[in-house]
């Protein structure tokens, strides 16, 4: 796996780079606006140039980057959809002008609908997006979400039945957050429950449009459909998320930490070999279940 977490962009978004290499990081992942305004600056020529050749030099495996999460591409507001179609297309420019791997995006919730009455909303939007990053090498990835209200993408399903509307197109996939599948009562720490975990990702959207997996621990209780992040190691999954760090299916994968430790305030090159110590374990706890199977 690639390790890396999210970086602050102050001052720029080329210095997110520095950061990264400060905490030892092998991938990233960037907000290109404030994650809570709608207003989106424009990157100038010359840093999006730093950035590309920064990312180069360093040698990171991947670069996402994350929406601001006032989108809603299901609300019934038009002033609050066509901002949130606006800021997707931003956000897509912004990527595409940086060279990122992908952006990710929750497409947030559809007022107690239910998803096919949105479907007609969130259908034309993506196709605006991706017709727009059409020949870039930028994916949009849909995050799963941790059920709470009536957010969209709650399940597997949901995610394939919204891509399936859209006819599945090239650089369309999924980014996986750990507490999220905890808080919708998946049990990330039990191999079982990872294994049809990982066959129902291959079975219903395919393991090669999973591009993310962001890594963060859960200060809520399995099933709370909560959205609550800890400090890795030190939430309700805890150690166990080496089950799904380790997963041999999920190698190669970037693994993306959001949460920083409790007293950093960011995440640090401690965190990160903290995460590596996890992806250790699990790849040895999968490799001893396989040779006892």
């Amino acid at each position: 796996m690639h390790f890396g977490g999210h970086v602050r962009t102050a001052g720029g978004v080329d210095t997110a780079i520095g950061r990264a290499r400060e905490m030892g990081a092998g991938a990233l992942q960037v907000f290109t606006q404030s994650p809570r305004q709608w207003r989106h600056p424009e990157i100038p020529a010359e840093a999006a140039e730093r950035f590309r050749a920064g990312r180069a030099a360093e040698q990171f495996a991947d670069v996402a980057c994350h929406a601001t999460y006032l989108i809603n591409l299901g609300s019934t507001d038009d002033t609050t959809y066509h901002r949130s179609v606006r800021a997707l297309r931003e956000t897509m420019a912004a990527a595409r002008m940086i060279e990122a791997d992908s952006v990710v995006v929750h497409l947030g919730s559809h007022l107690g609908r239910g998803l096919d009455a949105a479907l007609h909303q969130v259908v034309p939007a993506v196709q605006i997006v991706l017709g727009e990053a059409q020949g870039s090498g930028t994916w949009l990835l849909f995050e799963n979400t941790a059920g709470a209200g009536d957010t969209l993408g709650r399940t597997l399903p949901e995610l394939a039945q919204v891509m399936d509307e859209l006819g599945r197109p090239e650089r369309l996939g999924i980014c996986l957050d750990t507490c999220h599948l905890w808080a919708t009562g998946v049990d990330i720490t039990d191999p079982a429950r990872v294994d049809d975990l990982v066959d129902e990702v291959d079975e219903l959207i395919g393991l090669d449009r999973l591009r993310c997996l962001h890594v963060n621990d859960a200060a809520v209780g399995l099933g709370s459909n909560r959205d609550r992040h800890a400090p890795v190691g030190q939430g309700q999954i805890g150690a166990g998320l080496a089950v799904m760090l380790g997963h041999p299916r999920l190698q190669g994968l970037p693994a993306i930490l959001e949460t920083p430790g409790a007293e950093s305030g960011e995440i640090d090159a401690g965190e990160l070999a903290a995460l590596r110590r996890l992806h250790r374990n699990g790849v040895r706890r999968w490799a001893r279940r396989r040779a006892s199977a």
